[in-house]
Parts: C-alpha cells; structure tokens; sequence
C-alpha cells in the first residue's frame, strides 16, 4: 500500500476504537431511550428525535455508528433500548442470538447507493455494466463503508462485482469505520469518488452526485429496527410508535429515505 493510502486508512480507521469506547459511558449516563443507529441516519432521526420529543416525554440518547460496530456493541452488553441497522444482516445477527423482541421488528426505510465525487470535480460517468470506473478514479481512491462488515461498503461491493468492475478497482478502495467517514475522505478530496448512500449525499454540500447505481445491481437497502430485549426504559415503546408516525415519515423523506414502516 503507498504512503497515501495507507494514510487514508488510516484517516478511515482511527477513530473506530474510540467510538466502540464511547457509546457505552454514554448511554449509561441518562436514564433516556438509548438508540443505537447506522450512521447515515445521522440528520434523519436527530430531527426524528426531536420532533418526537413531546410524544415520549424525552428525547432519546442516540448513538451512532456502523451497523456492524453497533451490534457487536449490544452483543457485548452495552444498555441499548432501541437498533436501527443499515441492513437486515446485522439485524439477524442479533435477532438470532435472542437480543431483540421479535414483535418489534420492523422493515422500517429503504434507501439507494450512489457514487459521489468532489464538489468542484469534473468527472462524469454514466454506471452500467463495464463502466471504467479505476479510469475515473485515476491515482486516487475509491472511499467506501469497510465492505466485510459496513452495510454500505458491502452493497457497494455488490453493485460493482455485479457489473464486473470489482476486481479493476479493488486496490483502489479506501475503507472507512462507516459510511458517513467514507463520505468525508471525499468531500475534503482525499479520495477522487466514493460510494454512500443517497441520503448521505443530500447531507453533504462538499459532494456531487455522479450516478446511482442500478437497483438491481446489489440487495434491497433496508433499514429495519426493534426494540433490544433487555430494554428497561418505559418510554421505549413510544419512541418506536413515533419512528412510524406521519410526521416522522415526512421527516426521513425529507431526507431521501424511503419510508416502508406504518407511517399515519
């Protein structure tokens, strides 16, 4: 790896430690509904949670992080109530080792992945099958999620084996903790191009959408949530009514999601 690079994964990593300490002090700190969610939920649900304030009686501690980090926090015992995952593998993951309530469980946005570049880059390109995508990326990197466990990182490596490209561009890629860290290799230009989601692209001014990636092209992106079973908090089950709600969906829509869930 060159000095760059690995300077990039460095940059990526560095903080996944300190997030995996971080979340946990934190949520014992406040006798609040404790959510842990995916990262790229970041603007969504912190208006989500504020306007849902009212309806619970507080607002919830939220942390977020990736999906993978996340789970493997709640696997560990740390005081969770509520998790939302980028992907319904995390979800499984804890639903199979009997730490969710399995009635709560709900399919609850969708989303779409798209490659992004620099504000002020000139790069074009439309994304289909055998599309010179390492031409595009040049000398610099491709940033995305960590694809063995970030679920934006593994439907990006999805959507590009699928279109035959991954193997032209594999030592290209920059991994990041998550996809909102992935997001800003590009929008500070430390990498030519990455891949996050759309809703990760509509919260970033320093990024420019340059195509989505087929649908068909990597699994359905959906983001489901449920209450984690050992969950003390009484206002736990309001926070969930409310993530369903009208205005709550009206609020992830804003943001580009999809909502699935009840929301009226």
């Amino acid at each position: 790896m060159t000095r760059k690079g690995f300077g990039l994964r460095a940059i990526a990593l560095g903080g996944f430690a300190a997030t995996l300490m971080a979340a946990v002090p934190a949520a014992h700190a406040e006798d609040k509904v404790v959510v842990f969610a995916a990262a790229s939920l970041k603007d969504a649900l912190d208006a989500v949670n504020k306007a849902c304030e009212a309806d619970v009686g507080e607002a919830a501690t939220v942390s977020y992080a990736a999906s993978s980090a996340l789970a493997k926090q709640i696997e560990g015992g740390a005081p969770a109530d509520v998790f939302i995952s980028a992907d319904l593998d995390w979800m499984k993951y804890l639903s199979d080792k009997k730490l969710t309530k399995p009635d709560t469980e709900l399919k609850l946005l969708g989303n779409e992945i798209v490659l992004v570049a620099p504000k002020d880059s000139a790069v074009e390109t439309k994304i289909e099958k055998g599309f010179d995508l390492a031409k595009l990326i040049g000398d610099g990197r491709l940033a995305m999620g960590d694809f063995k466990a970030v679920p934006a990182g593994k439907y990006g490596k999805a959507a590009l084996e699928s279109l035959g490209i991954w193997s032209s561009v594999e030592g290209k890629v920059a991994q990041a903790e998550n996809v909102r860290a992935a997001l800003k290799l590009v929008s500070t230009g430390e990498a030519a191009l990455g891949i996050v989601y759309a809703t990760d692209a509509h919260a970033e001014k320093g990024v420019k959408v340059v195509g989505t990636f087929p649908e068909d092209s990597h699994p359905p992106i959906i983001y489901p949530v449920a209450q984690i079973a050992d969950s003390k908090d009484k206002d736990t089950p309001a926070f969930l009514k409310c993530l369903q709600s009208a205005k709550a969906g009206a609020l992830f829509r804003d943001q580009g999601f999809t909502v699935l869930g009840p929301s009226n």
